[in-house]
């Protein structure tokens, strides 16, 4: 299926080179090639990158003895974006090809590998106003809004993967405006589906409305930098971007708003006969960004909540299954010692609330080490990390990898 799918997405490749009035070769992490019709009512841009990324654990309350290994592409994703038919008309296209890019099939998604990624279209209808129609990233924390290719460190943070809306398909509505010469006001409100990226039946419950504001008293970021780790660009003026958002999942079915594992009821599991738990889950998040001359700080806050976390049968009694809900906080800096070195660290907190989900207090801190050999485009990360979890489990993660973006 995987190999019947990359013939397709390079025939396809293939057929608009050979129609396409002209091809240009950019310069590398500029694409592999641009297209534009032979009419000129069209543009593609075709992309590719991939990360290779290995790791070793080991539990700290067994002496660092027999630690755990492992090898994989982390991410290979096949990138399409351009306009259609007019340059206010725009869109992104976007493949995963890695298994853990793939992973998530189930009946919801007539189990099929989840190969799409981003499919949206972004349409300037008027003036600074832009409607966002598919699926892609809801406006929700900032560290999963940035790009996996752009992040600062190895990979995003506990806060991210505990409390992430991710992807899901649906409406987006995005306006910017200015208060004064340089204050900057950006707002992005959304409704979704509510079940995440992929999912083709079983749409349960209502529907997912997001809302963010980003503030910019200093004006906006070089190169988009307040959705990009590290200050690549040496801002030479402080520059920050303060962020609140709202995420409201009406009769939510799963575990985490539009992620974790459904909550199944009255005995079934996922099949036509399936039947859920619903509650209604809010999230909230709280994000910051500043960069200058090279140092950069990032700071985030998320706190979920449920109206009823307790997933219940119908007769009342409890089926096992809760909602997550709790608070993370995630800061995170880092330094550039030149144009290409950058060290950096992170502590990551996850407190979950223990009388419902029964876990403890998650506590991470993160040293890292980046070569940016060309930018984003090509770099050499490395990093470790030491959790506690609950103040009795200790773990130690190294972990090392090369991204390459074309």
């Amino acid at each position: 299926m995987k190999l019947k799918s990359l013939l397709i997405t390079l025939s396809m490749v293939v057929f608009m080179s050979i129609n396409a009035q002209e091809t240009n070769t950019p310069k590398f992490g500029k694409g592999l090639f641009n297209l534009i019709g032979k009419d000129s009512t069209w543009t593609m841009k075709v992309g590719l990158r991939f990360q290779t990324l290995a790791t070793a654990g080991w539990d700290v309350n067994n002496g660092l003895s027999n630690p755990s290994s492992n090898m994989l592409i982390r991410r290979s994703r096949l990138k399409f974006d351009g306009w259609a038919f007019s340059p206010k008309l725009k869109y992104k296209l976007e493949l995963g090809l890695s298994n853990r890019d793939e992973s998530g099939g189930s009946y919801f998604t007539h189990n099929s590998p989840r190969h799409i990624l981003d499919a949206v279209l972004k349409w300037n209808f008027s003036g600074n106003w832009v409607i966002w129609m598919g699926q892609t990233k809801l406006p929700g924390n900032r560290e999963r809004v940035i790009s996996s290719g752009d992040l600062q460190m190895v990979d995003r943070s506990l806060l991210n993967s505990r409390f992430t809306i991710d992807r899901d398909i649906g409406v987006q509505l995005r306006h910017k405006f200015k208060l004064s010469d340089n204050f900057l006001v950006k707002h992005i409100y959304a409704i979704s589906q509510g079940e995440g990226r992929n999912i083709t039946r079983g749409n349960v419950g209502g529907h997912q409305y997001t809302a963010r504001i980003e503030l910019f008293p200093f004006g906006d970021f070089s190169g988009k930098g307040d959705y990009k780790g590290s200050d690549l660009k040496f801002e030479e003026n402080p520059k920050l971007s303060l962020a609140f958002n709202y995420d409201y999942n009406n009769n939510a079915s799963k575990t985490r708003s539009n992620q974790g594992s459904y909550m199944f009821i009255n005995g079934t599991s996922a099949g036509s006969s399936a039947e859920f738990y619903t509650t209604n889950i809010s999230t909230f998040y709280i994000d910051a960004m500043y960069k200058h001359k090279g140092f950069s700080f990032m700071a985030e806050y998320a706190s979920r909540d449920a109206a009823d976390p307790f997933a219940k049968n119908s007769d009342g009694s409890l089926t096992g299954d809760e909602v997550q809900v709790g608070n993370g906080l995630n800061l995170q800096t880092g330094y550039l010692l030149s144009k290409t070195v950058e060290v950096s660290a992170r502590y990551t907190n996850i407190s979950l609330d223990k009388s419902i989900t029964g876990k403890g207090a998650e506590n991470q801190y993160t040293l890292g080490l980046s070569k940016y050999i060309v930018g984003h485009k090509l770099k050499v990360q490395t990093d470790v990390s030491y959790t506690d979890i609950g103040f009795k489990t200790n773990q130690l993660l190294y972990r090392f990898q090369v991204d390459i973006h074309f």
